[in-house]
């Protein structure tokens, strides 16, 4: 048991770290208690979503799996949430008298949806590659008892990773960094989330075959 808690734990940090990225953006951004909710049901169903198709995978209830570059399409989400914020903020530095409006929209405009708890689904997927790759072989060598062992503890992880990211944004030298140079961080973030994606999983690769 010791083994399968601790195995649980390493999984978990070596695969969430760059969630703690997004979190940070997001919660520098929008802190209200909706948000904040909107924001931690993403992060669970987006993680549910890899969970389950890992162990889909795992047991041979899938007959394949996708092929890498086709993961690594899911960058495009992070890129294109990049690209619309980018783009959002260069029409709105002409109308410069609105920033306070501005500010408290900023979630609002910088997500695909319109949706913080779909947004955080999609990203936390799009940034999943990691993890169906450790989840897989793990759930295949674990029995049903050691994976809900596993999974319990990925929940209470999670909630931990949430609240040390919502502790974090909170801080001024964090929060009011992000804060303050949003406008160049959140898309330089997601825009360079979306290509380090699609490099990682061969999408770059799979294109340029062809055009040969």
């Amino acid at each position: 048991m010791l083994t399968t808690l601790f195995t649980a734990i390493a999984t978990f940090v070596a695969t969430s770290i760059d969630y703690l990225v997004i979190l940070l953006i997001f919660f520098s951004q929008e802190r209200g208690k909706g948000a904040v909710r909107g924001v931690a049901l993403g992060q669970y169903l987006g993680t549910a979503a890899l969970i389950g198709f890992s162990l889909l995978a795992a047991f041979g209830l899938l007959t394949f799996i996708p092929e890498e570059w086709m993961i690594g399409l899911l960058g495009l989400i992070p890129l294109g949430l990049g690209l619309k914020v980018l783009f959002t903020r260069e029409e709105e530095d002409e109308c410069e008298d609105e920033e306070e409006e501005q500010k408290e929209k900023v979630m609002e405009r910088s997500h695909k949806y319109g949706s913080l708890a779909l947004s955080m689904t999609l990203l936390t997927i799009a940034s999943g590659g990691d993890n169906i790759g450790v989840y897989i072989p793990l759930f295949s060598s674990l029995n049903w008892g050691e994976i809900g062992l596993t999974l319990l503890v990925y929940a209470l992880l999670i909630a931990g990773l949430l609240y040390v990211s919502y502790r974090f944004a909170s801080l001024k030298f964090i929060g009011g960094t992000i804060e303050k140079y949003e406008r160049i961080i959140v898309p330089v973030v997601f825009i360079g989330l979306g290509i380090l994606i699609m490099n990682e999983n061969g999408v770059f690769s799979f294109l340029a075959s062809l055009f040969k």
